[in-house]
Parts: structure tokens; sequence; C-alpha cells
């Protein structure tokens, strides 16, 4: 991980705030865009930023989109055959879908939220292409963080994304040419110097790139620990590193997801009881559907991205977070999880959870014995 300085980075809540912000800066594009993402829908909010990707195309942008092919399965064949019609080009990650045979080639999806455009502004997050209403079987608005970066950082984020659809463009057979990456000497002006650092999880050279720099950051705190993760099964060398820091005196607080999609979100409490008694606070946001991705650690080390603390995101998908090292944007960020706190969660204490039927925490353990099934199936170490 390497930290680099001189960096403009705002602090983006949700699609209220990412979409206009993503829009201007196509309808801006001079030269190319990429955009990664792991759901595109067919919304109102896909359908924005759907036109303005068509009219960079058609005024000569050279506009490159890569989805997830499952997470964005269901965006509509004549959808995608207007956008590629009107000059954008679109592939799917790994399109051939495998939900029962456990294939594990085929359960590394693409889950980051990465777009670079002209290779001198950069949005990294949690935030897929949907439209913060559209959260089926779950009450709006969702709950989300992304960041627009300018700066020194831009040449690793963009030779990132560039070099993953390379390798997508030859894996697809679309050209048998593949154009050589472009050159962007673009000199940042401007006066903000945020060192912050671009990092990703991969399958063959970043396997633990962002789950280290969690450790890392969580070893190193002093004072606090903030977390607000939507999706939170932390492996032994995690909640080992929670517990450490709780023992010696760090406030550690974690904002989870109260309304559960699916059966193994359930496999979350199965580490209720031991953090609790331990000292770690826990707050599930029960009042809209969170799906946040973020740290603060001593209101000074923050990241935002697309990684959950989960088996999935750590040790499958590909993933892409910003770490940021910076008082005042932490403190940013810090402010808004605290008021999500304040506002729409409920805190769980030692003595409440005693009283938790045998039923849910019995439903816990076998959503954990489940995740921890599917690992060994698949042929994952269960430590992380």
């Amino acid at each position: 991980m390497r930290f680099v300085s001189g960096n403009d980075i705002k602090l983006l809540r949700s699609g209220r705030e990412y979409f206009p912000a993503l829009e201007q800066a196509i309808q801006n594009a001079a030269s190319e865009i990429y955009l990664q993402a792991y759901i595109y829908e067919h919304d109102a909010s896909g359908i924005r930023i759907g036109n303005a990707l068509i009219e960079a195309a058609q005024r000569g942008v050279s506009v490159n989109i890569l989805l997830d092919g499952f997470g964005s399965q269901y965006l509509p064949k004549r959808y995608i055959q207007t956008l590629r019609d009107a000059g954008v080009k679109l592939m799917f990650y790994r399109p051939k879908i495998s939900p029962w045979t456990l294939k594990k080639n085929r359960l590394r999806r693409l889950h980051c939220k990465v777009t670079v455009i002209d290779g001198t502004i950069a949005f990294v997050g949690g935030i897929n292409i949907i439209d913060d209403n559209n959260s089926p079987n779950q009450v709006p608005p969702r709950i989300d963080y992304a960041v627009r970066i300018e700066g020194n950082l831009l040449p690793a984020i963009s030779a990132s994304v560039h070099k993953l659809w390379r390798r997508m463009q030859l894996m697809h057979l679309h050209s048998l040419y593949v154009p050589p990456i472009k050159e962007f000497h673009h000199k940042y002006h401007g006066t903000s110097n945020i060192k912050a650092a671009f990092v990703i999880r991969d399958n063959i050279l970043h396997r633990h790139d962002i789950e280290n720099a969690y450790l890392g950051a969580i070893k190193s705190a002093k004072s606090e620990i903030l977390i607000a993760n939507a999706y939170f099964i932390p492996g032994r060398k995690f909640r080992k590193a929670l517990i450490e820091a709780a023992k010696r005196g760090i406030k550690v607080r974690l904002l989870l997801q109260g309304r559960k999609e699916y059966f193994l979100m359930f496999a979350t409490h199965a580490f209720y009881n031991e953090f609790l008694n331990n000292g770690i606070e826990i707050y599930e946001y029960r009042k809209s559907f969170m799906h946040s991705k973020v740290a603060v650690i001593d209101k000074l080390w923050t990241t935002i991205g697309s990684s959950n603390i989960d088996p999935f995101s750590l040790l499958l998908a590909r993933e892409a977070n910003i770490i940021i090292m910076d008082k005042a944007f932490a403190t940013e960020l810090h402010t808004d999880i605290e008021f999500l706190i304040q506002n729409g969660s409920v805190k769980i204490t030692p003595q409440e959870w005693v009283k938790t039927s045998i039923v849910k925490r019995a439903a816990s353990w076998i959503a954990y014995g489940a995740v921890r099934f599917f690992l060994g199936v698949i042929g994952q170490k269960q430590e992380h």
C-alpha cells in the first residue's frame, strides 16, 4: 500500500450526492470514461447516468463500461443494445453464472465501484448504479458512501481500471488489437494536500491488501475505532484484532445493518456475545437500508470503498477501497456516522442480548456454520 499526497477528495453521501457529481464529470469528459460496477439497474438513476454516457460517446469520448455478470444480470438486453448502438463499449465480468455448483471461479465477482474520467477525476466507493429508493424488500433510502478524487493518486487508479479492461477485452476476444493505455500528463493544481492510497483486492497479487490495511490500522489505533459495515462476518484475525484493541482501552464501535437481506447475514450475530463481553459497542441501523463499507480510526485514518468485512469480499470478490490520512476528512465522515448512530440506530447491550430468544441465537450459529461450510467447500482458509 502506497500513500500519495497532493489529492483533493470529496465525500459523497449516497446517490443524492454521488449521481449529480458523476453525471457532471461525465458531461465534462473530453477523452475517455471507464466505469466499473457490480450492479447497474435500469431505473431513474441508471437511465440518468446512461443518458450522460450515451451523450459522451456520441461526441467522441471513448466510453467503457465493465459490469459484473451476476450483479447486473437483470439489466435489460434492449437497454444494453441501446448503449452499444450509441457507441458505448460494454462488457460483463464473468457473465456465466453458476449459483448451484459452487464453482469458485464463478463466485469471484467484480464488486468494486470505480469510475475514471480522462485520467484526472475518479470516483471510488460502495455505490452501485441504482437509485437510493430502489431497495426491494428493504426500507429506502439506501445509505452509502463514495468519494470524488482529483490529484496525484489518479495514475494508480487509472492504471488499475485500464489493466482490467484490457484483460477482459482479450478474454472476451472483442478485439485482437488492444490499444495502448493513454498517458495523461495532467498536473494537479489544487490547493488540497490530502494523503491517500488506492487499495484493491484481487485473486492474484493483492489477495489480502484490504484486510491487511484494516488490521494494520486497528492494531495501531490509539483512541477510537468506528466501523460502519453492512455485511459484517469477520474472520478470526479480524475479531481478535478488534477484541485486543478494546482490551487495551480503545473505544471500539460497530454500526451494522439491522435489516437482514438473506439468511447468511444472521451469521453476524454469532459474534455479538464475544464482542459485547469484551467491551465492544454494537449498534444496528434500522431506520432504512444501510449499505455502507466505511471506517474511521483515531479521527485520522479513513477507508471508503466496496469491500465488506465478510468472506465474500475478503476472499473472493474484486474490491477497491480508498484509504485516507486526513483529520478534516476523517472528522467529516465520523460526524456523519455518529449522526446515523444517534438517529436510526439501536444499541445492543450485553443484558439485552442475553435475553434474545434462543431461536434467534441458534439461527445465528446455523448461519455461521453454513458460511464456514461454504468456505470449506470452495477451499478457502477459514482464519480470515
